[in-house]
């Protein structure tokens, strides 16, 4: 191995071919499938993962400009939706082939002038609208604005119209959902009734797959963490493949006394003669401090070794009295999605944070 940094993340690229097309198969034929790697695709490898599906997927999304360039400059040619463009960096949108979300006048005017000076023709954009979720988007007021903008120009053309579901995962907000699906489909109505053609129209993330496909299948999908292996939902995941698994090795092996202490602060007493493992992962590589003190856990022999002490900026210590191993030995410090959902719910966060914080300093290693 290359890196001298041990540590490494293991990506299942059958898991993400089995995942793809268990979400395919609650789709209609036609639906296209938008494929969310944002964020180095949720913690894994963006270009590699986008580059083995692009011939099976209708669209990929980033959230910022250079993750879109990274994907163009990694091979991926297939089209590329940036969720949050910036003013700024409309331009280099344009030169990378890349899609823009446009979420307000003032961006979307700004586009079309930088259009018009690159005499560019039917150049496609996306129109987020703001459903309920309240970050970003038009609303219903702004289509009037829209449509006379749209109607006075030949340089950008609408591909799709969207909106987001703020809270798809949770049946208990179904009232809730089914009134931003009625008002998107209000919105679409009107705007696309103003236009002299049709965009296509997009609402549904995973969990909105696996709730709301009768209400708001539409034309596209935009599949994101259910990729990886969760549908934020135990029921859904269990069906789900694991995709990643974060491995390490054990450093040293200790015996602490009875009466002395571990780790930085001195954060864990021993009560009792024990024997620890130091394992070469720590906070800059996305193990959350909130681990230590017998918080979190990891594997070593299909036995769990709780992680002792404060976890530390390149290490964390694990109690192994109970566990034979030795220097060396293989740590699975994330396992499958169950491992990283207790974790998760042991800290009050979810899967998403726990993915997306392991450091690139971290090996990502591709396996079939």
């Amino acid at each position: 191995m290359n890196n001298s940094h041990v540590t490494v993340l293991e990506i299942n690229l059958n898991a993400i071919n089995s995942n793809l097309n268990y979400f395919k198969s609650k789709l209609d034929k036609n639906t296209k499938i938008l494929v969310v790697v944002k964020a180095f695709g949720y913690g894994s490898d963006a270009v590699k993962i986008a580059k083995i599906l692009e011939n099976n997927v209708d669209y990929f999304a980033v959230a910022y400009l250079n993750e879109g360039i990274a994907l163009r400059k990694g091979g991926v040619k297939t089209p590329i939706l940036v969720l949050h463009p910036q003013k700024d960096n409309l331009g280099k949108i344009v030169e990378y082939n890349l899609e823009p979300t446009i979420y307000s006048t003032n961006l979307l005017n700004h586009f079309i002038d930088i259009s018009k000076k690159l005499k560019l023709q039917n150049f496609p954009i996306h129109l987020k609208f703001n459903t309920g979720l309240n970050r970003l988007g038009f609303t219903k007021k702004d289509i009037s604005k829209i449509s006379i903008s749209l109607n006075s120009q030949k340089e950008v053309i609408v591909k799709s119209v969207f909106s987001h579901i703020a809270a798809s995962e949770d049946l208990n907000e179904r009232e809730f959902t089914l009134q931003q699906i009625n008002t998107f489909n209000s919105i679409s109505k009107e705007l696309i009734n103003l236009l002299n053609y049709t965009p296509f129209k997009h609402m549904l993330n995973t969990s909105g797959i696996l709730n709301y496909t009768t209400e708001a299948q539409f034309d596209m999908v935009r599949l994101g963490i259910g990729l990886y292996g969760f549908g934020n939902d135990t029921k859904h995941t269990k069906n789900l493949k694991n995709v990643v698994t974060l491995k390490s090795i054990i450093s040293q092996i200790q015996t602490i006394e009875k009466g002395e202490t571990v780790g930085y602060n001195r954060a864990y007493k021993t009560t009792t003669t024990i024997k620890t493992a130091t394992v070469p992962i720590g906070h800059a590589d996305g193990i959350f401090r909130q681990f230590g003190n017998e918080v979190g856990y990891v594997y070593i022999n299909n036995k769990k070794a709780v992680i002792i002490g404060n976890v530390c900026m390149d290490m964390i210590m694990v109690n192994v009295t109970n566990i034979m191993c030795n220097e060396g030995d293989e740590v699975i410090i994330y396992k499958n999605q169950q491992h990283i959902e207790t974790m998760a719910k042991a800290i009050k966060t979810i899967p998403y944070e726990l993915l997306t914080a392991i450091s690139q300093r971290v090996t990502r290693v591709l396996k079939e």
